[in-house]
């Protein structure tokens, strides 16, 4: 903060914390503030993989064209049904078994965001293939402190056997850095938290918390000297902007010691408390905000998030199902296990709802932060019964800086690769990439 020109990547430095902020318009030049979002703000992507599949009838819009009506999984969407594109017709088929017998669930998540086959192993020679998200992230992560940013809200193995001879990494990952690397997400908020607020130095980050556990104190006391000289460099624009961005990042830390607290309050000595929240709602919620924040901050540009494990049999007790979500995903057509998939499938677009309006509250340029973002929400199995992996259920958010015309519903022929709405995605991060697993091409009419 010694000079009064601000720059793109402007910090706030303390104990043990390097504070990120959002674009300020002090920070652009004026040419920049009239211009398309497109040429003046980064572009984001995000990849959310749910498991088990989808109850399809209720997911998919009964019309092909402009998104008039939602079905029911999709009626969350309604506050930003303009932002959204469903894509019909995508296939993954490197999940199918081509050979390999039993596995679909390891299958569905190690080529969801690679198009390779996983090799059959439970051993320690895993291999698929590198994700779109880590192609993305060799480029674009150089303009950014963090690469990429791989979060869950469930812990998984990486080894042993996890699926009919399939290892545990391949259920437990969707991003894979190199054909035998996984990138292991991370589940807990409060280190999640520290990693984005902290400056690397392990042992100033344990003091500054230490300080902040026994006093009380925000990470922003921290800051605190730097914050006040760079507001009085500030306009009245770009200081409503701060606090409001400061006011986030005090409002997810009282939420990560809350957690802490009731995690605490139940705790031994052989079980330390965490910043997960009891309660899943409040957990994803919290992912969801800190990536948002990533995102705002330009902390980073690619992320991928696994609302749990594929296979998952989480009960969802908190809107009264009390059966595993694999169990119930093996339906049988069974009308009430039906209705239970369908529900859970609802459950979990609405938490990925309050994401996108979160993004979409945030005012970037001429536009919004979901205006500049490309996220992809599905799941690697279409029908959770069948095992299906054509026809697969995906959902496009955000407008890619005005270079995809959102609101409509795009059916594409039987078999069309998924890795080929990767490639048109790569493409407008300005990375080249010939071709992606089984691409056969870009996938076309997203524009």
């Amino acid at each position: 903060m010694a000079n009064a020109q601000l720059t793109r990547r402007t910090m706030l430095r303390g104990l043990g914390t390097v504070m990120a902020l959002p674009v300020l318009e002090a920070m652009l030049p004026s040419s920049a503030l009239a211009a398309p979002a497109s040429k003046s703000r980064p572009l984001r992507m995000a990849f959310f993989n749910i498991p088990n599949g989808v109850h399809i009838p209720d997911w998919t819009p009964k019309a092909e064209g402009a998104l008039t009506e939602l079905p029911f999984i999709l009626e969350p969407l309604k506050p930003v049904q303009g932002k959204v594109t469903l894509l019909t017709g995508l296939t993954q088929d490197k999940a199918r078994p081509n050979g390999d017998g039993a596995g679909d669930h390891a299958r569905s998540a190690s080529a969801w965001l690679t198009g390779c086959q996983p090799r059959k192993t439970a051993g320690a020679d895993i291999k698929v293939g590198i994700s779109v998200d880590q192609y993305a992230a060799q480029q674009v992560g150089k303009q950014t402190r963090f690469a990429s940013l791989e979060l869950g809200c469930e812990r998984g193995g990486q080894a042993g056997n996890c699926d009919s001879g399939y290892s545990c990494a391949y259920s437990s990952n969707i991003s894979w850095r190199s054909e035998a690397t996984p990138v292991a997400k991370e589940i807990d908020p409060r280190l999640v938290f520290d990693r984005l607020f902290g400056n690397g130095d392990s042992g100033e980050m344990d003091e500054s918390r230490e300080r902040r556990d026994r006093y009380q104190k925000s990470i922003l006391d921290f800051v605190l000297e730097d914050a006040s000289r760079l507001k009085n460099q500030l306009g009245v624009k770009d200081q409503q902007k701060l606090d409001e961005y400061f006011t986030s990042v005090r409002e997810i830390e009282k939420r990560i010691e809350l957690a802490g607290k009731v995690a605490m309050d139940g705790a031994t000595a052989a079980n330390r408390p965490t910043g997960v929240p009891q309660e899943y709602q409040d957990h994803l919620r919290l992912m969801f905000d800190m990536m948002v924040l990533a995102f705002q901050a330009d902390l980073t540009r690619v992320s991928t998030f696994m609302f749990a494990n594929e296979g998952s049999n989480r009960p969802y007790r908190m809107i009264d199902i009390s059966e595993g979500h694999h169990e119930l995903s093996h339906h049988g057509k069974d009308p009430a296990k039906q209705e239970k998939i369908r529900r859970i499938n609802r459950f979990h677009m609405e938490q990925f709802a309050y994401f996108l309006q979160k993004l979409d509250s945030i005012k970037e340029g001429n536009g919004t932060l979901l205006d500049n973002c490309m996220l992809v929400y599905g799941s690697g199995i279409s029908d959770g019964d069948r095992h299906n992996h054509d026809d697969l259920p995906i959902l496009l958010a955000g407008r890619a800086g005005g270079t995809i015309k959102a609101g409509q519903h795009l059916v594409y022929p039987k078999n069309t690769p998924m890795n080929n709405l990767f490639l048109a995605m790569l493409d407008r991060m300005k990375v080249p990439v010939h071709s992606l697993g089984d691409s056969t091409g870009r996938l076309e009419n997203l524009g």
